[in-house]
């Protein structure tokens, strides 16, 4: 019956108690007794202390001993008349290694039973001092050893439980993180994909629809809009691939934010035949900044395209003490900001907020559209 972990300190700090307040007394008392008997008083608590010592340097690794303490408790009683107080003080060596209760209650009966039965043999009766504290000894030390087992078992088990209840909750909370990964990664990759592949593969139907009705009046107007299908098909395919990885993420806009607002606009002009005032300032920032500058760019000359029937587009970018600016005016139709529900608006309004900026769309009916992006830069 090997010591459970937890029980191995108290059991480190017992056994030279049990030496000094079990064995020891024993020793003293028998340098009295008479020389037919002494070195048998004095041996047996020797030997006892000698064997608790060595199972002490390895608790619970002797499951000798305690066999051993009820052998030597019948000795000491039948020399003495009786062993109660050595009984008394051994009585939680048999609990404190047992894993169980049944062998600690057979092991401390044998152990009551062999003082009982010693000092019988000893002095010839059973109804001693000695005999009924060691027989009420064994009784309220089970009752009670049984008692904080109980105890101790329902805590265990609880214990058991909340472990068990601890690792349901981890594992419920790793899989609530990971579909909410995938569901961040899901909308990132949506939102992505209508600022680029989406708005790319709706100027190649518009630019197509063009292409057909020029055909027979205006060739050169045909050439240019093929040349158009084509630079946009490239960009679409070089969005895909950053999309899935192959290519760095870097490379969108891996120029000057002001170039490449400018190829963006000057192509808008081309492909649309509509007017545009830009003026772009040269400003300093990260790639991040510049691709979530071009992406707003990109969707609200998108929705200029789409909805708002407008001769003239407005684009500004400019450094200010805060941060940068950009703003995209249009002189068409306007709309209702707050009956707007669209995906792209949200898009850019989600991706400047992820780097700490903000999105003003300020528009109505008839009187054209104007949207604010600013953004921090970083020093």
């Amino acid at each position: 019956m090997p010591a459970s972990d937890d029980q191995t300190p108290i059991l480190r700090w017992y056994v030279p108690l049990w030496v000094l307040f079990g064995p020891v007394p024993e020793f003293v008392a028998g340098l009295d007794d008479p020389p037919g008997t002494r070195s048998w008083s004095l041996a047996v608590p020797i030997a006892l202390g000698l064997a608790c010592a060595v199972s002490g340097r390895r608790p619970g690794r002797h499951p000798w001993f305690p066999y051993a303490l009820v052998a030597g408790l019948g000795v000491v009683s039948f020399l003495r008349g009786g062993a109660a107080s050595l009984y008394l003080m051994s009585l939680p060596y048999f609990w404190l290694p047992a894993r169980s209760a049944r062998w600690p209650v057979l092991l401390s009966g044998a152990g009551a039973a062999a003082a009982v039965g010693g000092g019988a043999l000893g002095d010839g009766g059973l109804a001693t001092g000695n005999s009924v504290v060691t027989l009420v000894a064994y009784a309220a030390g089970t009752t009670l050893a049984l008692a904080v087992r109980r105890v101790a078992d329902r805590a265990e088990a609880r214990a058991r439980r909340l472990d068990g209840e601890l690792v349901t909750a981890r594992a419920d909370l790793a899989e609530a993180h990971r579909r909410q990964g995938a569901a961040e990664e899901r909308e990132r990759l949506a939102r992505e994909i209508h600022d680029t592949l989406a708005q790319g593969f709706a100027s190649i139907v518009v630019l197509a629809e063009a292409v057909r009705s020029d055909l027979v009046d205006d060739p050169n107007g045909a050439a240019r809009r093929l040349s158009s299908i084509e630079r946009t098909a490239r960009e679409n395919l070089a969005e895909a691939r950053v999309l899935v990885g192959s290519s760095p993420r870097e490379t969108i806009a891996a120029d000057s934010v002001s170039r490449t607002l400018r190829r963006t606009v000057d192509r808008f002009a081309e492909d649309t035949g509509i007017t545009v005032d830009a003026d772009l300032a040269d400003v300093d920032c990260d790639p991040a900044t510049r691709i979530a500058l071009l992406r707003c760019t990109q969707e609200s000359l998108a929705n200029v395209r789409k909805h708002a029937a407008a001769s003239t587009v407005g684009v500004v970018l400019a450094a200010r003490p805060y941060g940068v600016e950009l703003e995209i005016t249009d002189d068409g139709h306007g709309f209702s900001v707050a009956d707007a529900h669209g995906f792209g608006l949200a898009g850019m309004r989600r991706r400047l907020t992820e780097l700490g900026g903000e999105l003003t769309v300020t528009s109505a009916p008839g009187e054209g559209t104007r949207v604010l992006a600013v953004l921090p830069v970083e020093e």
